[in-house]
């Protein structure tokens, strides 16, 4: 990132924010406060090379003492580093932050979708899982888990909209064709006594193999939008790994946010 598009950027998100140069906050409070949002955000990134303070001063009609104090509260926090003769450059690293959101409400969403659409079994089974998942699940070589292959459709016009591959810490007849046609699986395993206390979940994308195709009525090597959600009992222990790949032509996930609370959306 260039300097001068950090300018261009610190001069946008400043208008964005309606920043009022003149008002009763210190003028260096103001541009540290600047630069620190765009740091922490990681729209300046890790090593970038900051403006100096006269390009600073000048920018932004701040005398170069202003400027300095700025900086010297970015290193002070340790969000860039200055070298003499080097200039400045940003050494914080951006990770981003998972988004969290009340089970309560995921768990209620993912029964509501299970309640007004169709699922078709294609199969359960009870093997011994790809290394990665014995891996992720802890498990010792040659044990099993229950395998779940299913179809979900749409209520309405019965349209397949969603393949789902399941590994679970349980026998495979914890499920059958019948009970998944009227309950989710969440409420399978609390009727084993199994109940959910943690749900991460990672989006992805990927194109669909012939399997998943032929499955979905699309063509192979159409785009995917993939779910993998990960389930842990109350004692934090994995017992579930689900793989959800969804035709986003029918299928969309939205979440909204707000400053109260935390609420997810499958439609």
């Amino acid at each position: 990132m260039s300097k001068l598009t950090i300018i261009k950027s610190l001069k946008q998100y400043s208008r964005h924010i309606g920043l009022e140069w003149n008002g009763p906050t210190p003028l260096y409070h103001k541009l540290y406060s600047l630069l620190k949002d765009q740091i922490i955000d990681g729209t300046i990134s890790y090593g970038a090379q900051l403006p100096s303070e006269q390009e600073l001063g000048e920018a932004f009609k701040l005398s170069r003492i202003t400027v300095k104090r700025a900086m010297d509260e970015l290193a002070a926090e340790k969000l860039v580093e200055r070298r003499r003769g080097r200039g400045t450059s940003v050494t914080y690293k951006y990770k981003p932050k998972p988004a969290k959101s009340p089970l309560v409400g995921l768990l209620e969403n993912i029964e509501t979708m299970g309640r007004h659409t169709l699922s078709r079994t294609i199969e359960i089974s009870q093997t011994v899982p790809p290394a990665d998942i014995r891996e992720a699940l802890y498990m010792k070589d040659g044990e099993t888990a229950c395998r779940l292959l299913r179809v979900r459709l749409t209520e309405d016009e019965k349209i397949p909209y969603a393949y789902y591959i399941s590994w679970t810490l349980t026998p495979a007849d914890t499920f059958n064709a019948e009970a998944l046609n009227n309950h989710t699986r969440i409420e399978l395993l609390r009727q084993t006594g199994i109940n959910i206390s943690r749900i991460d979940q990672i989006i992805s994308a990927e194109v669909a193999n012939a399997e998943v195709a032929r499955e979905l009525d699309i063509r192979e090597g159409s785009p995917l939008l993939v779910l993998e959600r990960r389930s842990y009992d109350y004692k934090d222990k994995l017992i579930d790994i689900l793989y959800c790949r969804y035709n986003p032509s029918i299928f969309q996930y939205q979440m909204t946010m707000d400053l109260d609370s935390n609420k997810e959306n499958a439609q």
